[in-house]
Parts: C-alpha cells; sequence; structure tokens
C-alpha cells in the first residue's frame, strides 16, 4: 500500500480554471487539494502592479462567469481604452489610419487580472492549495488514482489536470492505460499564448492620446505584431503593450522593441520609465520545453480546442481535463478556462461515490 494522503479530488494546477474546480467542489463540500509547481496561484494570469498585466489581460460583453466573479469579489474594473486613431506600418514605413482600428469593447480589472485568481485561491479550505508541488505521476490504485508530487503522495477518486494538455502529457507520466487517441490530441494541442511574448511599456503618462492615438498599432515589421493601450483607469499607470512572436526577438529584444515604439508613437515612447518582457515561450510551467526550444516547423493547430476527447473523463471516469485550451466556448479566454472548469466540477459531482 503507497503511503498517500486521502482526499476526493487532485487538482493538478492552479491556474483560473483549476482555481475554479476546486471552488465549485469545496463549496458542495468536497475534499479537495490543488498541486501548483509554482510559488504562486493564477497560472497564465500574471500582474507585475496594478492595471499591468504580463498575461490574461481582458473579458469581453457576453462573458458571465468572468463577470460574475469579479462581482463576486467585489473586484473594480473598467473600459479598455478605445479613442483615437491607429498606427500601421509595413515595409513601406508608418502610416496613421483614421479610427480604433483592432480594439473592441472590453473590460479589464483595476488590480490586475491575477487578482482574479488570488481572491479565488483565498477563498478555498486553508491548506487546499499546495504550491511549488509539481504533479510528476498519475498512477492507478485500488481506490482511484494516486498523484506523485516529490516525495509525496495523494489518493483520490479523481484527478483533474487543469494545465495545458501538452504541458499535461510531456510533464507527468499517466498511465499507460490512458487511450492513446487522447495523448495524441493532447500532444498536439497548441498552449494557449505559448509562442508569445507579451511587451508592456510603463510611462509617466500616456502621451499618445493627446495626440489623439489610442495606443493601437498594427505591424508587418515587428518585432510587436499589434500594440494596445495598457494604461490603467483614467490613464494611470500609463502603458503600451504588444504581442511579438517569442521566436522574433532577437538577442537584444529591448533595443528593438523600443526602436518600434519611436516608428509608431514618437521619440517619448523610446524612454519608458519600465519595459516588461514576459516571454511565454520560456515558462517551464506553462509550454513543454521540448516545444519551446524546437523551431516551430507547422501552424498551431487551435481546431484541436475544445475537443470531444477532453469533454470525455478518461480511466473509468476519473481522469478530467479543465484548461481554457479544451473549452468548447471563449477557448483561449479567462472565460474558457471557467467553461472548463464548470463541466469538469459538474461531472465530479455527479460521479462521486
Amino acid at each position: 500500500m503507497i503511503d498517500a494522503t486521502t482526499t476526493d479530488v487532485v487538482v493538478v494546477g492552479a491556474g483560473i480554471s483549476g482555481l475554479a474546480v476546486a471552488d465549485l467542489l469545496a463549496v458542495a463540500g468536497v475534499r479537495v487539494s490543488v498541486l501548483e509547481a509554482r510559488q504562486r496561484p493564477g497560472g497564465r494570469l500574471l500582474t507585475a502592479r496594478p492595471s499591468v498585466d504580463l498575461g490574461a489581460t481582458w473579458f469581453w460583453d457576453g462573458e458571465h462567469r468572468v463577470a460574475r466573479l469579479a462581482e463576486r469579489f467585489g473586484l473594480d474594473t473598467f473600459d479598455q481604452h478605445l479613442d483615437g486613431d491607429t498606427m500601421y506600418e509595413d515595409a513601406n514605413g508608418v502610416r496613421r489610419l483614421a479610427g480604433n482600428l483592432i480594439d473592441a469593447p472590453a473590460r479589464r480589472f483595476a488590480a490586475g487580472a491575477a487578482e482574479l485568481a488570488n481572491r479565488l485561491a483565498g477563498a478555498l479550505p486553508d491548506g487546499c492549495v499546495q504550491l511549488g508541488c509539481a504533479a510528476e505521476a498519475v498512477q492507478p490504485d485500488a481506490d482511484g488514482l494516486i498523484v506523485t508530487a516529490g516525495d509525496r503522495n495523494w489518493r483520490a477518486h479523481h484527478v483533474v489536470l487543469a494545465l495545458a494538455p501538452s504541458l499535461a502529457v510531456a510533464s507527468i507520466q499517466l498511465p499507460p492505460e490512458t487511450p492513446s487517441d487522447l495523448l495524441h490530441v493532447a500532444a498536439a494541442t497548441p498552449v494557449w499564448m505559448g509562442r508569445i511574448a507579451k511587451v508592456v511599456a510603463v510611462y509617466n503618462e500616456p502621451f499618445w492620446r493627446a495626440d489623439g492615438l489610442a495606443g493601437a498599432g498594427i505591424s508587418r515589421v515587428g518585432p510587436m505584431q499589434e500594440i494596445h493601450d495598457m494604461s490603467g483607469p483614467h490613464g494611470r499607470p500609463a502603458a503600451l503593450f504588444g504581442f511579438a512572436l517569442a521566436m522574433l526577438l532577437g538577442a537584444r529584444p529591448e533595443a528593438q522593441i523600443l526602436e518600434q515604439f519611436r516608428r509608431l508613437f514618437g521619440a517619448a515612447a523610446e524612454r519608458p520609465e519600465q519595459l516588461l518582457i514576459q516571454d511565454w515561450s520560456e515558462e517551464r510551467h506553462t509550454v513543454p520545453q521540448q516545444m519551446s526550444s524546437s523551431p516551430a516547423t507547422s501552424d498551431p493547430d487551435y481546431s484541436l480546442y475544445g475537443h470531444r476527447l477532453y469533454q470525455l473523463p478518461a480511466l473509468d471516469g476519473r481522469l478530467h481535463w479543465s484548461s481554457t485550451e479544451t473549452a468548447t466556448s471563449h477557448a483561449g479566454h479567462i472565460e474558457g478556462a471557467l467553461v472548463a472548469g464548470q463541466r469538469v466540477a459538474a461531472s465530479i459531482l455527479e460521479n462521486l461515490p
């Protein structure tokens, strides 16, 4: 008999999806343990300072789960800044285009998106979330499944893999009984944000607004392909952020980035108070490292998001998948992570002994 802590459910991953599963189960009186490899909850919800998100940022109209969660915890939200013109650059140079051509009405969290995860983790029972606890293996047991993390084991009726599917199959030894077609789909499912570096430049004021610009930029030159205003409420803190394919950042990414900001928004944009670069492809608890270190040979197959195999628990209904990549709606959004979490929690509550 393996020495193990006995619980009802083990959730692997304390991103917003895993925390949502744990929250719904705990409210129903189910014993649950959440194992998180990082020293913080939140996963791809990462906030450097209030309103400066290095991961997930927005939620949109119709995303009711996120809105309800923010309301539950009394989190202030505000509208994404939209007013002004768009800057566009290609091989022929830089042009100003009338209106904001890339931003849509959206909401942001005044304290940053990570506060949503922090509050959800804080609402769970004491000791529920185990930080710095990377799951290494899942194996069958007479009474369910055993999860091993370092020198500790947990025995549970159900296990939830609440992390990107490709990371799960790359970093966790799963039982031989796990269906091969499921493993194939999981390994091929792209990690949302897995190839992206998010760049944020913080300034003492949103000077581009005074010039009638929205802080929106489109580039065919790079390294950033699109740029948005990321200023906080009422423009404080002032910030611009851009998405860049991580593989396109050279040996001196700061110089390339600041030069691009200058081309699009003028000399003031080249002198931020702070420049933050979050390369998600290098996050070993987000992206399989053999994937991040290999050159991309094909476009990511996003059609695998919400795949039918993720909707069906494996291993006699005991192994579940919960991440934004597995959601049948809003995949890639915070809302998608919550959609997946609700599905998994409902399935487990219907099938507990």
